[in-house]
């Protein structure tokens, strides 16, 4: 039987959304019971309370599915399932009590420490990045730290509109599970597929569930995805450092094809905290500036801002593909390029769009 689902891996995305569609009404009505909901702010486009722990859910169903079928794995992945479900205890904390950034931050440091320093997933290798290619243990550990920092509240942030952040977390689950399916690592694509599965019974709650069926991710449930994927991409890298590959997926500019994929987040994480720096505000102080904010102010839906960015994120692992054995340079400086055409043209259509209500 496991040998089918092996050889039929997205059989255990369905077995993941079976868990999780037949544990969701449960999620929802303990979250209405126990006033685990989102007020309406000014901020939000929703009316009423809405239940935020959608994480919770993704969680269940993702490791009871991968710990069904990647069981012989569990003992070496142990430390990194511990750093999982710190990760989601922080941001369920967070979603309950509003955790301050530092707060949050020694948060995700702590369950960092799990993954990068116990389970010895993490960055060894930079292949030839600024001449570089092993580096030492405690740099290691730094920039990984970093870097888990890093993805982590980018995919934190830029869940800010119905189905976004489930939808990237699917299409970029789904591009590492089959790299890590073509090289034989089954525990790899076995949490891969099995987070897909849960992502994907969020995502038709949460971006088409109405009234008492409509939940949103929290931050139990990006910080999840974002340590996950924060996880595919240390291996994806450490594979093509080390790992005799098939050629045909080898990628001699790993570090980059991985910005590439992960682009739209974290190009939009970064331009936010500059602009706000610039006006003199906290980094880290909540505002409207976000890419599907500006999308939203050009008038599309939720569903419309979701389908635009994910498309647009599409094109962009489809370069990452291409071009993972171009100069690494190369690579990140088109995907940069590409990241400020998309976003100066939504800006351009936000302000004509502002122009327009004011003159009408």
């Amino acid at each position: 039987m496991y040998h089918f689902f092996y050889s039929h891996p997205i059989c255990i995305s369905i077995v993941a959304f079976c868990i999780g569609f037949i544990l969701m009404p449960f999620v929802i009505k303990i979250a209405r019971k126990k006033q685990f909901v989102v007020h309406p702010t000014k901020r939000m486009s929703h009316t009423g309370d809405i239940p935020n722990i959608g994480g919770l859910n993704i969680c269940f169903s993702f490791l009871l599915c991968y710990v069904l079928f990647a069981y012989e794995s569990f003992e070496e992945s142990q430390f990194m399932i511990i750093g999982l479900l710190l990760i989601v205890i922080v941001g369920f904390i967070d979603d309950i009590l509003d955790l301050s950034p530092l707060g949050k931050l020694l948060g995700e440091i702590t369950a960092g420490v799990a993954m990068i320093c116990f389970a010895n997933v993490r960055i060894t290798h930079l292949h030839g990045f600024l001449g570089i290619e092993e580096i030492g243990l405690i740099e290691s550990y730094i920039l990984s730290l970093f870097i888990l920092v890093a993805i982590d509240n980018a995919i934190n942030l830029i869940d800010g509109v119905d189905g976004l952040a489930s939808a990237l977390g699917i299409i970029y689950c789904l591009f590492f599970s089959i790299f890590f399916q073509q090289c034989d690592e089954i525990g790899w694509f076995s949490l891969g597929y099995s987070m897909i599965g849960a992502l994907a019974v969020f995502f038709i709650y949460n971006l088409f569930g109405r009234n008492k069926r409509k939940i949103f991710m929290g931050d139990s449930g990006s910080l999840l995805l974002g340590y996950l994927l924060t996880a595919f991409v240390f291996h994806y890298c450490e594979i093509n450092a080390y790992a005799e590959i098939p050629h045909s997926i080898h990628s001699n500019a790993a570090p980059a094809v991985t910005i590439c994929i992960l682009s739209i987040p974290l190009f939009d994480t970064i331009r936010v905290m500059i602009t706000r720096l610039i006006h003199h505000q906290s980094p880290f102080k909540p505002d409207k500036n976000h890419i599907h904010h500006l999308l939203l102010k050009t008038g599309c839906t939720h569903l419309q801002t979701t389908g635009i960015i994910v498309s647009v994120s599409i094109i962009f692992i489809l370069l990452a593909y291409l071009g993972r054995n171009w100069n690494m340079w190369l690579l990140v400086s088109i995907d940069f390029i590409l990241c400020s055409i998309f976003t100066g043209f939504i800006w351009y259509l936000g302000k004509k769009k502002d122009k327009q209500h004011d003159f009408n």
